[in-house]
């Protein structure tokens, strides 16, 4: 068993490397959306991540997205911890009954404009969990979604690339400012 041990120190760790994200390409994807969302928001883009069930891994995904790989951060895009301060709801997993509520209290809560966005197979059509006793179904079921981004998890350039073309869907919607208080 030492032997074991002593060799696990020392040799190198048996994985595959994921497929690396070109530099250029990460910085030209994510100056368009921060372009596209200052553009149409007048300030960089908040996200909101809500999971209504699901087994995680699209949970890893998204927060590769703030690794210093992607570094969202410098590009202005963010994830705020409250929906009153999100511009985007990107739900992850099937909903489960007993998320169900509280999906619907956080879009309630999130003020207009705001996109829904179904992130992964499960949130696009339930995936794994279609069926199940204990699920709602896809999101799509339980409240109208803006974006659907498929995939088993989606990579974290899969879903940058989806919040870019809900950007760019979004142009023909028009974004009112908040009007101004009275003096």
């Amino acid at each position: 068993m030492l032997k074991q041990i002593t060799r696990s120190f020392f040799s190198r760790p048996v994985t595959i490397a994921g497929p690396a994200a070109g530099a250029d390409a990460l910085k030209e994807l994510a100056g368009k959306v921060d372009a596209l969302a200052r553009r149409r928001l007048g300030r960089s883009l908040a996200i909101r991540e809500i999971d209504a069930g699901s087994c995680n891994g699209c949970e890893l995904e998204i927060h590769a997205l703030n690794n210093p790989i992607y570094d969202l951060e410098r590009f202005g895009i963010r994830f705020v911890a409250s929906p009153r301060h999100a511009d985007v709801l990107l739900v992850t997993g099937p909903v489960s009954l007993n998320m169900q509520e509280a999906v619907l209290r956080t879009i309630a809560a999130t003020p207009e404009p705001r996109w829904v966005v179904a992130a992964g197979d499960c949130a696009c059509t339930g995936g794994l969990f279609a069926g199940s006793y204990a699920c709602a179904g896809a999101l799509e079921s339980v409240v109208p979604v803006d974006l659907h981004i498929p995939g088993c998890p989606p990579t974290p350039l899969q879903l940058l690339e989806g919040l870019l073309a809900l950007l760019e869907a979004s142009a023909g919607r028009v974004i009112a400012a908040s009007p101004k208080p009275a003096s």
